[in-house]
C-alpha cells in the first residue's frame, strides 16, 4: 500500500504540474479521493523533484546546449545568456514570497492556504484569468525578443502559485498570454522558470523537514519520484503540443468544474 500510494503522488504531481490545473491541489484533494493521507507541502515539494528532472531531460539539448564546450565558454554562456538571466529574474519573486511565508506564517500556510475553500474559489479565479489571457491576440513575443520586465512580471505572477490552486504552470503562462507573448514560447519560459521555483521549493521544505522525510520509506519514495518523472514527461510534451493550437479552453472549463466539485463534495 505504502507503494502505492507513492506512486499516486507521483502520477498526481507528473500530470498536473505542468498542464494548468495546479498539482499542489490535485495532490491534496486527490488525496481524500482516494482516501490516502494528504502527502503535505513538505512531501509534495520533494515528489516535485521528479518533475525537476524531467525537465531537464526534455530540454536537455534545444536549450541548454553546453555539451561540447568548455568549462571557460559554458561560464560565458550562463553569464550572458538572456535566457539565463531572464529565468533568475523571474525567480526572485518567489524566493522573496515563498521565504517570508515559509519563516514568518508557517501555521497559515497549513490550515488556511491549503484549505478546500480556497482551493475551490481559487480555481474559479484561475479560470476567469486563464480565459482573459486565452482571448488576448497580440502574440509576437518570444525567448528570443522578450523584455526582462516581462520576466520579472511572469516570475511575479508564479509566486503566487505557493497558493495551492493558482498551478504555477497556468499562473505563468497565462501571463505570458496577457503580456502578449506566443503560445509555444509561453508554455516553454514557464517549464523553463519552474525549474529553479521547484528545485529551491524541494531544497528548503527537505532541510526544515529533514527528520520527517527521513523516516519516510527509502525505495517508495524512490518509486514516486521516478513516476512523477515519467507522467512529467509525458504532460510536458502533451501540453507543448495540445497548447500551440488549442489554447487553454479545455483546462478553463476542468477548472471550473474541480471547484465545483470540490465545493458539493467536500
Amino acid at each position: 500500500m505504502e507503494y502505492l500510494e507513492f506512486i499516486i503522488y507521483g502520477l498526481i504531481q507528473g500530470l498536473t504540474e505542468f498542464i494548468p490545473i495546479s498539482s499542489t491541489a490535485h495532490l491534496k484533494i486527490i488525496s481524500l479521493f482516494f482516501g490516502i493521507d494528504d502527502p503535505g507541502p513538505s512531501l509534495s515539494a520533494v515528489i516535485q523533484l521528479g518533475s525537476v528532472f524531467a525537465l531537464a531531460w526534455y530540454f536537455r539539448d534545444n536549450i541548454f546546449k553546453l555539451k561540447s564546450k568548455s568549462s571557460k565558454k559554458i561560464f560565458d554562456y550562463i553569464l550572458h545568456s538572456r535566457l539565463m538571466w531572464s529565468i533568475f529574474i523571474g525567480t526572485i519573486p518567489i524566493i522573496l514570497m515563498g521565504g517570508s511565508v515559509k519563516l514568518f506564517f508557517p501555521y497559515f500556510f497549513d490550515e488556511v492556504l491549503r484549505s478546500n475553500l480556497l482551493i475551490a474559489l481559487v480555481s474559479f479565479l484561475m479560470a476567469i484569468f486563464m480565459y482573459i489571457a486565452d482571448r488576448s491576440e497580440k502574440r509576437s513575443i518570444n525567448l528570443k525578443n522578450h523584455n526582462y520586465s516581462d520576466s520579472f512580471l511572469i516570475g511575479l505572477s508564479q509566486a503566487f502559485a505557493i497558493i495551492p490552486g493558482f498551478s504555477r504552470s497556468g499562473v505563468t503562462i497565462s501571463t505570458a498570454l496577457v503580456l502578449g507573448w506566443e503560445r509555444t514560447d509561453a508554455a516553454k519560459f514557464s517549464f523553463l522558470l519552474g525549474m529553479p521555483a521547484i528545485s529551491i521549493a524541494a531544497i528548503v521544505e527537505f532541510i526544515s523537514s529533514f527528520y520527517e522525510l527521513f523516516s519516510l520509506s527509502f525505495f517508495p519514495l524512490i518509486a514516486g519520484l521516478t513516476t512523477a518523472f515519467l507522467s512529467s514527461l509525458f504532460a510536458i510534451d502533451l501540453l507543448l503540443k495540445y497548447f500551440s493550437s488549442n489554447g487553454l479552453k479545455l483546462f478553463i472549463i476542468y477548472r471550473v468544474l474541480f471547484g465545483v466539485v470540490i465545493l458539493l463534495y467536500l
